[in-house]
């Protein structure tokens, strides 16, 4: 006849079936969360919150985000001036490196128009794509925070491979920012004045130098 489990041994082993069970049971939670990939298009949500009248709190937007699933990657992206001294860009850009999200910059260029006219080349439209279309095999949803319509083509590559795409711009201000077509291409369209309460700063708090607001050109007045 075996001898009997000790009281001790026993507590030892229930723990152990305990954890097991527990480590099952988060195992299966993140194997039922949707898996999220976040790609911000750093100067167009700027000006879609600055037309609506509101600052983005990124604390706060995290929190929802991870809210939504299991977020994997949250990608900012934003172009910098090199040639300048000091850009608001920069304390943001090292704020959201800090603090769950992966900036991505590269610095604008500028060029000479035919008319002679200096331009400058910023936009990041092929750096997001290239970047979605990496992760698209590791996710289930991509939230693309942006109004442009040169994105419809990218959504739809995205929902070949199997991926949701919700866009989240505005439709409040006239003209809306976001472009038609990219609206109808999405599988789900937020409008970003329906997260205000949620992702707004406090009018009353003043950012701290770190968590500067990068400067750009207003949208269109929503008022």
């Amino acid at each position: 006849m075996p001898a009997p489990v000790s009281y001790p041994f026993r507590r030892i082993l229930s723990g152990i079936a305990a954890d097991r069970l527990f480590l099952k049971q988060i195992e299966e939670f993140m194997l039922n969360q949707t898996r999220i990939a976040v790609f911000i298009d750093g100067a167009n949500l700027y000006a879609t919150a600055k037309a609506l009248g509101f600052d983005v709190d990124y604390k706060k937007l995290l929190r929802e985000l991870q809210s939504r699933g299991n977020l994997l990657r949250a990608f900012y992206y934003t172009a910098v001036f090199e040639d300048q001294e000091y850009t608001s860009i920069r304390p943001l850009v090292d704020w959201l490196d800090y603090n769950g999200y992966t900036a991505v910059t590269k610095v604008s260029k500028e060029y000479m128009d035919p008319s002679g006219r200096r331009k400058v080349k910023s936009d990041m439209d092929i750096e997001l794509a290239v970047g979605a279309m990496e992760i698209a095999p590791y996710v289930d949803e991509i939230i693309l925070f942006s109004g442009d319509g040169d994105f419809r083509s990218l959504v739809e590559a995205l929902q070949r491979r199997g991926v949701r795409v919700t866009v989240i711009s505005t439709i409040v201000c006239q003209p809306p920012m976001i472009a038609d077509e990219l609206r109808r291409q999405a599988d789900a369209f937020i409008d970003l004045q329906e997260l205000r309460a949620t992702v707004g700063r406090d009018p009353a708090e003043r950012p701290t130098p770190r968590e500067t607001r990068a400067r750009g050109t207003p949208g269109p007045s929503c008022t």
